[in-house]
């Protein structure tokens, strides 16, 4: 196939074009890079059959010659991110969602969403399923990510019950591995560059609050499972193993061999205390589910930022 990638040059969104190449499809990335690298896209762009096109999708989603799949993950992705571009996030999951559900229907294409967790907000249904319609704050400051997200999804399922565009909606919970940006504020990122410098790691509250972390070549092998699918959606794609930010800490302290203390600061606003997803739908019919384990994945993101001088 050839399959357009919006938000390629994102951590996510690089590893994707990485497992299309590797598997035979040609891949478009197209990408504004204000979130987004260049540098994520080294070894994509050493393949004859990948193309960088930077473009801001809300404005164009136009793309030459045949298209056969479409991906959207174009969207800021962390907190400090779409907090300092809440205008331009919204824009993204109103404006360039609707674009490259444009594009899609234009080439009789599938068009597989990367919508999110956060959709569930602070969730009072623990672990989260599909069924569930969440608990949202909609004008709290994580609105603009959380609302922009809800508003695809819903521009998404219009498309395809009104005009019959070939759709598929992956809901993808907090994802860590190589690539990450140490600097944009993911829990993961940020505990192993603290503790590769002999710095406090910083835990919000008391660090009960959970996450569940996915490697990320679990994730992307979702999303293949979902792309090459029939199925719309919407469908979890996380690692349902449950950590608390603190053991998460101690985790990371372990792995990296550093004497880094930890500490205690502030809560985000609307920071949700639980998050773990039910994946039971992702398994029946991807036949999927994440293999790789916290210990394993946490060595290689350690690998990756120690080779970096983190």
């Amino acid at each position: 196939m050839r399959v357009v990638v919006a938000g390629g040059a994102g951590f996510v969104g690089s590893h994707l074009c990485d497992a299309l190449l590797a598997r035979g499809d040609e891949v478009v990335a197209v990408d504004d890079l204000s979130t987004g690298s260049t540098a994520n896209l080294a070894a994509a762009r050493e393949h004859r059959g990948f193309e960088l096109v930077e473009r801001d999708v809300t404005v164009s989603a136009d793309v030459e010659g045949q298209v056969d799949a479409v991906c959207n993950l174009a969207s800021p992705a962390s907190p400090p991110r779409y907090l300092s571009m809440p205008l331009e996030t919204l824009r993204v999951g109103a404006d360039g969602t609707r674009n490259l559900l444009e594009l899609a229907g234009r080439h009789d294409a599938r068009l597989v969403h990367a919508s999110t967790s956060e959709v569930y907000g602070d969730p009072k249904e623990h672990p989260q399923r599909e069924g569930y319609w969440g608990n949202v704050n909609p004008i709290g400051p994580r609105s603009v990510y959380d609302e922009a997200k809800r508003y695809a999804e819903a521009l998404v399922m219009a498309h395809n019950r009104t005009l019959g565009t070939h759709v598929g909606i992956a809901r993808i919970f907090n994802t860590y591995g190589p690539r990450l940006d140490p600097r944009d504020g993911r829990v993961v990122s940020t505990f192993i560059v603290q503790a590769l410098r002999g710095e406090p790691l910083t835990v919000h509250g008391d660090g009960t609050q959970t996450r569940s972390l996915c490697y990320v070549d679990d994730l992307v092998a979702g999303l293949l499972a979902l792309l090459d699918a029939d199925a719309t959606g919407p469908m979890n794609l996380g690692n349902p193993d449950e950590h608390t930010m603190l053991d998460l800490a101690h985790l990371v302290i372990a792995a990296t061999g550093s004497s880094s203390p930890v500490v205690f600061g502030a809560r985000p606003a609307d920071d949700p205390e639980r998050r773990c997803p039910e994946i039971s739908l992702a398994t029946a019919t991807l036949g999927w589910s994440p293999t790789v384990a916290i210990g394993d994945g946490l060595a290689r993101t350690i690998a990756y930022f120690r080779a970096r001088g983190a």
